[in-house]
């Protein structure tokens, strides 16, 4: 039998300043990766989908928009905008609020407001920090990250980007 894993507030590994924490994953557990997230105002990961991995958000603090669904048509540069058959949009999900994306579902996050948010996020198979880190890096450079570079980072690691990763000036 294996000994579990207890992990004190501000613990973990700092993956990116001030933005990412991994408390559990790759070495550790078999079946994912779990995060502490801080989102800044403004950041819009972008709509991307996965080939392989499932995902499941959990918002603690602020708010973010939220996409997870396929839409009837896909724009290039903005998700914000998107609908799906049934007439699903995207949502401003609050503390409380969870997105679970199966594998293969467009889906994206975005900071609309002027204060941080923060949210717990789950990802399997583990080795999500592994992206998670080199993206970290691009971002640490100051400026928007080398679209060509961003790109090539997301392939390697199951993401098929659909719209850009942008910073954005908040909007409430």
């Amino acid at each position: 039998m294996t000994d579990g894993l207890i992990i004190p507030p501000g613990a973990g590994r700092q993956l990116q300043a001030g933005g990412m924490t991994l408390k559990v994953g790759e070495g550790v557990s078999t079946v994912w990766s779990f995060f502490e997230v801080v989102v800044a105002p403004g950041f819009d990961v972008g709509a991307h989908r996965h080939g392989e991995a499932e995902e499941l958000f959990y918002v603690l603090e602020g708010e973010l928009d939220l996409l997870a669904f396929e839409p009837t048509v896909r724009t290039a540069g903005d998700w914000q905008a998107w609908q799906s058959a049934s007439g699903e949009k995207v949502v401003r999900g609050g503390p409380g609020s969870t997105m679970f994306v199966p594998a293969g579902c467009p889906h994206a996050f975005s900071n609309p407001g002027s204060t941080p948010a923060r949210m717990l996020f789950q990802v399997s198979p583990p080795g999500h920090e592994n992206y998670l880190e080199e993206v970290g890096e691009l971002l640490s450079r100051g400026g928007a990250p080398d679209p060509e570079a961003l790109t090539a980072l997301r392939l390697r690691h199951d993401m098929e980007p659909l719209t850009p990763m942008r910073i954005l000036p908040p909007t409430l």
